[in-house]
């Protein structure tokens, strides 16, 4: 008896799981997530059976999603690699990396004029709230300033986060 409400549990989990891995597919395509693994491969096609293309060691990597199938997303990465992997590598925590030559400015508040905190380098990873305006807050290990977005791949101009 024991057996079988553990088996039901497992199913239900693989129900629920199943409607989040459905929900998430129906996001508006393209759409950036992170690389939720500290190893992930990207994959010539969505199937295991697809050799594999790279390895990516970088959590948090920012990705965008332009394709889905089944379990698998299509992503691009920041160098604009585009290869497969599947979803449960990938989360839907934003992040961005810092991109050009120069390091960027992180400011206390979402103004050029406002006080510098930090600066970070190119290629950086950090997470991303409060969007809005060409701006973000860019969270590097606890160090936290606003960041102008052009400065960021991982989020479009005109986007908004909470």
């Amino acid at each position: 008896m024991r057996h079988w409400a553990l088996a039901v549990a497992g199913l239900a989990m693989l129900a629920v799981d199943g409607g989040a891995l459905a929900a998430e597919a129906k996001k508006t395509l393209p759409y950036y997530a992170s690389i939720n693994a500290g190893r992930a491969r990207m994959r010539t096609g969505p199937d295991k059976t697809y050799p594999a293309s790279w390895l990516y060691q970088r959590a948090d990597l920012p990705v965008r999603v332009v394709a889905t199938f089944k379990q698998w997303r299509k992503v691009e990465d920041p160098d604009g690699t585009q290869g497969w992997m599947l979803a449960a590598l990938l989360s839907e925590r934003r992040t961005a990396i810092v991109r050009g030559a120069q390091p960027v400015e992180m400011h206390e508040r979402a103004s050029s004029g406002a006080k510098l905190l930090w600066r970070a380098a190119p290629g950086v990873v950090g997470r991303l709230s409060a969007c809005g305006g060409g701006w973000c807050r860019f969270d590097v290990r606890g160090q936290a300033g606003f960041v102008e977005v052009g400065s960021l791949w991982g989020v479009e101009p005109t986007e908004r986060l909470p």
